[in-house]
């Protein structure tokens, strides 16, 4: 079931992707996917090409995948030592009716609008909350950094 799976998906990412958004396997491996994400208009990312890894279980799609930031990045739900995300969909919240499309869109999403109350890294959540335009210009500076 997994590998249809993933492979229908990846027809339909084909045809059809978020904006500002790609994915596909890393060579033969179905199972191992690059991704890229366009820091979204409106967000201090804007301009960046932040690079994922999403790796597939072998019960996809049962269970989520894992996806991680090969890009550093500066926000408060992605650790930017190891790249993980702090994602409901991507823990408890995770539903087979999900697609990887879905998860860039709430990946993307969460760049533009980060949720300060459930951080990965909370001296940059404590940033956001008490001095938003210091967190913003942070942001852009490791955007310009690292994603550019």
């Amino acid at each position: 079931m997994s590998a249809r799976r993933i492979q229908r998906e990846h027809l339909d990412l084909q045809k059809d992707a978020p904006e500002n958004c790609s994915a596909g396997p890393r060579g033969e491996n179905m199972y191992i996917w690059d991704a890229m994400i366009m820091g979204p208009t409106g967000s201090p990312y804007v301009g960046g090409i932040f690079k994922l890894e999403i790796n597939f279980p072998t019960n996809y799609p049962f269970s989520a995948p894992k996806v991680t930031f090969i890009t550093k990045i500066y926000h408060p739900n992605i650790n930017s030592k190891n790249g993980s995300i702090c994602l409901d969909i991507l823990k408890d919240n995770w539903s087979p009716a999900l697609t990887v499309s879905k998860l860039l869109l709430s990946i993307c999403s969460l760049l533009t609008d980060p949720n300060p109350k459930d951080p990965l890294v909370p001296e940059i959540a404590d940033l956001y909350i008490k001095d938003k335009v210091t967190y913003e210009e942070n942001a852009r500076i490791w955007t310009h950094k690292y994603a550019v």
